[in-house]
């Protein structure tokens, strides 16, 4: 169960990079 939300808070904190930094997509 950890890991599941372990994965999805890096998959979150990944999707807000991303949105942060548009340049480095």
């Amino acid at each position: 169960m950890i890991a599941l939300f372990i994965i999805a808070l890096a998959v979150f904190g990944y999707l807000v990079y991303v949105l942060i930094k548009p340049e480095k997509f």
